[in-house]
């Protein structure tokens, strides 16, 4: 690495960087930036700095010669021996300016601290829109104290800068600190810092030399008379007395430490949401309800489960919300059709009355309440297509969403005609092509009417989302939407961009997911190297649009970015899988280890006793129709059932012929079983490379091995599973997920549970990833249920989500298991109740409120068990998805509609009380000043330190 540009003479300034950080043996720390001397961006090409112990600290040094005009943006990052990036600093770049009147000659040292994922936090749109938004005029102010010029011997200027996105109408940020300059601890004597925009508060100081070193503090001072202190040990500023000391000090101090900021959430499904003026289930402007409440009971964030396109068989099974007909287009089910027009006629306002009535049942009808929606907009369509396709917000929608509008249109209309999303069955259009479908999109076309009907539904669909979210921004509410980790494999997206997906292996969730067989979601997987051809452009553009109307989003199955378990497409359970990417066993490694016998041990080992005993006296059935005999009384699968969906095809023959001697179901679980019963997985496209079974000891085929093949097989399991990878799959995260979180200024969380390899955490915490927390779903291994408590702050904890029972519903589902907990968690030998009261339910959310975590998130069924008229319902009912039913139908309703939850003061009571309690924030309603106040008392933020006369003495 060079120092390149270094200038010479009487005129050039030399400009010192100053970083304290702690760093591997190996590893280096290097200044890059948008200058030629700093490398103009390429990290090859920067300061390489040099490192210096001081007392504990490892600082790194480095310098250049600049002319006194020099300006620049930099950041910092660390290389290994090999110059190559291992980690940069999070947040927004840094820019620098010389301070003016620095005299040619003179030395001024930037004292920078490494900006971490937690600094960023804050200038996320979640926070930097919504909870920390400036509902008044905050302008930038000339900067206070001396001017910016040292003359001879007078000592160093100091200029303070420090980073504070939460501060509240009439307070400013002051320094106080152990000189009379800074008040010698007095804050109505500090010194007050200015506002520079960009949550920047400075001042400059002009400090004698004997003062140093320097003690200081930041604190918040209102003009009431307010104070709050950093919750941090003192600051404390050195001069190196072997050296001349600066003339100037460019201190750039970080964040204002304070209490962390934490705020608490409410869940719902967009389709669980129940209104008065709804048809059948949730619609977008019911969000506007759903805030309104949210803001009323005390909190922050309102989160949904995908609301995107799923019309991929135009049935119930599209009730499933992860699999998206198209990542960008909006589900025409939330669609409120009486807000289309403000001219309905009266038959049509009739008409929709009557549906309202029909559809307002226990659960959501998801394919009367589609055609009914369908329907009506179609006749609003014609009335008013003119009007609305040739007006200026419509134009502006559709120039804005063009490139993935008209593909979907096209999609829609070419499923319909020939009924179905397969589109390998769509002849000449089977291949995308925009060529191919230019007369589609032309006026003259007979099929224009229907394209420009799909442009309107999407229009309107942005229209009411977007007029919700802005709603919950300007009350202060997060509106947290959720990121699929896959597609249908007959989608939009799979349509018009094939090469960025595998479509001969599907998506599975880790056998260890839910149960010991797994789900197969039946998701194509990602080609993630076609993917980083174009710098993941398909996922920077699907993260821009979903930030139309997001302030943050929850990452669906996070660890399918550091790896996903990838299943041949025949597949149709989640068993016989293996990590992609991952490190294959050779075949040179396993011969080294003495294993040879390659096809016994990765082909189904089938023995006449196993099918004796599965089928009992039919077994001859079943071997003369699926099996060959390989050799006396061992078998293998016919050519033509050799993959499961090969056998469930034969199944469903024999069971219309009623050729079947017991359930089609248990036959064919059977038939998997020994299909399933291998030890090792031979990769298709290199025969000398294996992979080893999941739960590879639970197999017949294994338990008949010698006991020496069994160690060594034992032990290449174990490396594979928890070991092998790690270093592949970290490298992977960090390619993809920073191209998705510096996508958008969205708040990032991430869903991380099950098998989480040792690599997930440590990468979530360096790129500022929230981790989810479920109680019943403890990340530790020893636990039976997680600790509230004991929860890091970058979580989000909640005692159930979707994929799981209600809490209710669990309390009820295990008697011993209810005992465990009560005595484990309550601390209680009593016998529990069989049922979760109002009281057990009030326990376990205030555990949840009281934790460390960012976010508290409740789904709203376990909130309205906090009063017990609203658990009449049977609490089996409540449960949204079932995760051992790939076919399940997701179509829970609230019981209770959101205009009488909003008039129930008690329920909303109750619960802002557990949340001021906890010291949660809450956001402000009319008439409640300061109720968004972050830290609390001064008592809290400094630990029983007084405030008396608006003197605060912190010595």
């Amino acid at each position: 690495m060079d120092n390149l540009g270094l200038l010479s003479g009487s005129q050039s300034v030399k400009l010192t960087f100053r970083l304290p950080y702690y760093t591997e043996w190996g590893q280096r720390v290097v200044v890059c930036g948008s200058e030629p001397m700093l490398g103009c961006w390429s990290v090859k090409k920067g300061l390489l700095l040099s490192p210096v112990h001081e007392g504990d600290e490892l600082i790194w040094y480095g310098a250049l010669s600049v002319p006194n005009d020099f300006s620049c943006h930099y950041y910092y990052c660390v290389v290994d021996d090999e110059n190559n990036v291992l980690r940069s600093e999070m947040g927004n770049k840094r820019k620098l300016l010389l301070p003016e009147g620095v005299n040619g000659g003179e030395m001024v040292q930037l004292h920078d601290l490494w900006q971490t994922s937690g600094d960023a936090i804050p200038f996320r749109s979640a926070f930097k829109d919504v909870i920390f938004r400036k509902n008044w005029n905050l302008n930038t102010e000339r900067p206070l104290g001396v001017q910016n010029k040292v003359d001879k011997g007078d000592g160093v200027l100091v200029h303070f800068k420090i980073c504070c996105p939460n501060v509240e109408e009439e307070t400013s940020v002051y320094l106080i600190g152990s000189t009379s300059q800074l008040g010698q601890w007095k804050a109505k004597d500090g010194l007050k810092l200015s506002y520079m925009g960009d949550s920047i508060w400075q001042a400059d100081v002009l400090m004698p030399i004997s003062d140093f070193p320097i003690k200081y503090r930041y604190c918040k001072y209102s003009n009431t008379g307010n104070i709050s202190v950093e919750t941090c040990q003192n600051r404390e500023l050195y001069l190196d007395s072997s050296k001349v000391p600066p003339r100037h000090i460019i201190l750039s101090d970080g964040m204002l430490r304070e209490m962390p900021w934490r705020g608490a959430g409410v869940a719902i499904p967009m389709f669980s949401v129940r209104s008065e003026n709804d048809l059948g289930v949730g619609e977008f402007l019911d969000l506007k309800l759903l805030v309104d409440w949210a803001v009323e009971s005390g909190f922050h964030l309102v989160q949904l489960l995908p609301i995107n396109d799923t019309s991929v068989h135009g049935m119930w099974w599209d009730s499933y919300p992860y699999s998206s007909l198209s990542v960008f287009a909006l589900h025409p089910l939330y669609l409120r059709v009486q807000s289309l027009s403000q001219n309905l006629p009266e038959d049509l306002k009739r008409e929709i009355q009557e549906a309202k009535e029909q559809l307002d049942q226990k659960d959501v009808d998801y394919e009367a309440t589609m055609a009914t929606k369908l329907s009506i907009a179609k006749k609003v369509f014609a009335q008013e297509k003119d009007l609305i396709l040739s007006s200026n917000s419509f134009q502006q929608f559709f120039s804005e969403n063009e490139e993935w509008l008209k593909p979907y249109a096209a999609f829609c209309l070419l499923r319909d005609f020939f009924e179905t999303s397969d589109h390998s069955q769509w002849g000449r259009f089977s291949q995308y092509s925009s060529e191919k479908l230019v007369k589609l999109f032309s006026k003259d076309s007979l099929h224009y009417d229907v394209i420009c009907f799909h442009y309107y539904i999407q229009f309107h669909l942005h229209l009411q989302l977007s007029e919700a979210a802005e709603y919950a921004r300007k009350k202060g509410v997060i509106l947290k939407g959720d990121l699929p980790i896959g597609v249908d494999k007959n989608s939009v997206d799979t349509w018009v961009y094939p090469n960025l997906f595998r479509m001969n292996t599907s998506t599975g969730a880790p056998p260890d997911y839910f149960d010991k067989n797994g789900q197969n979601w039946g998701f194509p997987t990602y080609n993630w190297e076609e993917m980083s051809k174009d710098n993941y452009a398909w996922w920077r553009t699907r993260l821009t649009q979903m930030a139309k109307y997001f302030t943050a989003y929850r990452i669906d199955h996070i660890l399918g970015f550091f790896r996903i378990w990838e299943l041949p497409e025949h597949a149709m359970t989640g068993l016989i899988g293996k990590f992609r990417p991952s490190i294959p066993l050779s075949q040179e490694e396993l011969e080294k280890d003495g294993i040879w016998d390659f096809d016994r041990l990765s082909r189904p080992y089938i023995l006449q006793e196993f099918l004796q005993e599965k089928f009992g006296a039919s077994w001859t059935f079943i071997a003369a129709t699926f099996l060959n005999e390989l050799q006396k009384g061992r078998y293998e699968f016919k050519e033509d059932y050799d993959t499961e969906k090969k056998i469930a095809s034969k199944l469903k023959t024999l069971a219309a012929m009623s050729m079947l001697f017991e359930s089609e179901d248990k036959i064919r679980r059977d038939l998997f079983d020994l299909l399933k019963n291998i030890v090792l997985i031979r990769d298709p496209e290199d025969a000398r490379k294996f992979y080893p079974r999941f739960n590879l000891e639970d197999t017949s085929s294994f338990q008949d091995l010698d006991e020496h093949s069994k160690n060594v097989l034992k032990k290449l399991y174990y490396d594979y599973y928890f070991y092998r990878q790690e270093n592949l799959w970290r490298q992977n995260a960090m390619k993809t997920l920073p191209v998705l979180l510096n996508s958008s200024d969205m708040l990032a969380c991430g869903e991380d549970l099950g098998l989480i390899p040792a690599c997930v955490h440590p990468v979530m915490q360096e790129l500022g990833l929230i981790g989810l927390r479920i109680q019943r779903m403890p990340n530790e291994s020893e636990l039976e249920f997680g600790i509230p408590s004991r929860y890091s702050y970058m979580t989000v904890c909640a005692p159930s989500c979707h994929d799981c029972s209600t809490l209710r519903a669990w309390w009820e589902e295990d008697e011993d298991r209810r005992r465990r907990f009560f005595k484990s968690v309550v601390g209680s030998d009593a016998v529990p109740p069989s049922k979760c009261t109002s009281d057990i339910a009030n326990f376990i959310i205030r555990q949840h409120v009281e934790a460390p975590s960012m976010w508290a998130i409740f789904p709203l069924q376990d909130l309205l068990a906090l009063k017990g008229e609203y658990m009449t319902r049977p609490a089996t009912e409540e449960t949204i998805n079932d995760p051992t039913n790939p076919k399940h139908y997701w179509r829970y309703r609230a019981h209770v509609t959101l205009e009488s939850l909003t008039k129930d003061a008690e329920l909303k009571s109750s619960i802002k009380g557990l949340i001021r309690a906890s010291g949660r924030s809450y956001p402000s309603e009319t008439g409640e000043k300061g109720a968004s106040v972050v830290c609390g008392t001064t008592k809290q933020l400094n630990g029983g330190l007084r405030k008396e006369n608006a003197v605060l003495s912190v010595r």
